[in-house]
């Protein structure tokens, strides 16, 4: 390690907006029992590094800090080698390729425990395994695990062009599913080469008249609850990924009335939050490796493309992931 102490990172040393993000020179962290030291390659912007950065909803902050965040360095998606593993680590040791969830990952090097990495597939840039982590694990835990997704099934994916949606699209149709994506017109394209077998332009057609949908995965939650039922099989499960953005309670107004309305009807209504672990991680390696899904990477920047990077995420322009590299 060539006795170096400290490192480049994007921080943010208080809520707000992206005119707020700097590039710092800030030590370098320690791996504690059970973590290892990676030597970051690249990570990938995700709507939850614009919640921790603005500290919104305010519910964000009852984990994150309530005056300051706690944790002045933003990122979560992790892909490098590892650098230097701490006491009780078992699977990995230095020199190793790995991809996972942490947090301060927008900087050149990171901790994570171990239980939340898997080793990058051989072949795959880390470019694409930085992308994949926690939209990937969004996608495949809410069709195969909430939503129960069955080969066979209809499944609709709403906002099928965002970091998640490209993900879902692609596992749900490896799930051995038949797939709608809903988006925008500029993103018709993209979404049926990613292997959607019906793509829906909101612009010009209403999602709600189509189906019934065994399970539809909801990444925006712009539309009615009614709508989005009208569109449900009878026994069918709408599984709330992401809603409208409200200062204090974010998508939790949505889940509320999900919640409230699912015990009344023969229809699945649930909510969810993506876990970390590394099986999943070792089934999307599994599936990136097979072919069967390929994080669609919009663009790359550098570190100091982060602000600008977190601030189009928060204004929606964003479409599949965006790539950081260190």
């Amino acid at each position: 390690m060539g006795g170096q102490t400290t490192m480049r990172a994007a921080v943010r040393r208080r809520y707000g907006p992206a005119d707020g993000v700097a590039i710092e020179e800030v030590e370098r962290p320690t791996p504690g029992e059970g973590e290892v030291l990676i030597r970051v390659t690249a990570s990938s912007v995700n709507p939850a590094d614009w919640h921790m950065m603005t500290g919104l909803p305010y519910l964000v902050r009852l984990q994150a800090g309530l005056r300051s965040p706690k944790r002045p360095v933003l990122g979560a998606d992790v892909a490098g080698i590892v650098e230097a593993a701490g006491p009780a680590v078992t699977r990995f040791r230095p020199g190793d390729e790995v991809f996972g969830e942490t947090s301060g990952a927008f900087a050149e090097y990171a901790t994570a425990p171990e239980a939340v990495l898997a080793a990058k597939p051989a072949g795959v840039p880390f470019e694409q395994a930085a992308a994949t982590p926690l939209a990937g694990l969004t996608a495949l835990q809410g069709l195969r695990d909430k939503g129960r997704l069955r080969a066979g099934h209809r499944a609709l994916v709403i906002g099928a062009s965002g970091g998640v949606g490209t993900f879902a699209v692609q596992i749900a149709k490896a799930l051995g599913a038949g797939v709608t994506g809903v988006c925008s017109s500029r993103n018709v394209d993209l979404v049926a080469a990613l292997g959607a077998d019906r793509v829906v332009d909101y612009t010009r057609d209403d999602f709600a008249a189509t189906g019934p949908y065994d399970v539809i995965l909801d990444n925006v939650g712009n539309r009615s609850l009614a709508d989005c039922r009208r569109a449900l099989a009878d026994d069918g499960t709408y599984v709330l990924v992401g809603g409208p953005k409200h200062r204090f309670l974010g998508p939790m107004r949505r889940l509320v009335r999900v919640l409230a309305t699912s015990p009344f009807t023969g229809q699945r209504l649930v909510g969810m939050l993506a876990g970390a672990n590394a099986d999943d991680l070792v089934e999307l390696a599994r599936l990136t490796a097979a072919g069967d899904v390929t994080a669609a990477v919009e663009r790359a920047v550098p570190l100091t493309g982060v602000a600008a990077a977190l601030r189009s995420q928060g204004e929606g322009h964003t479409r599949g992931k965006t790539v950081v590299t260190i």
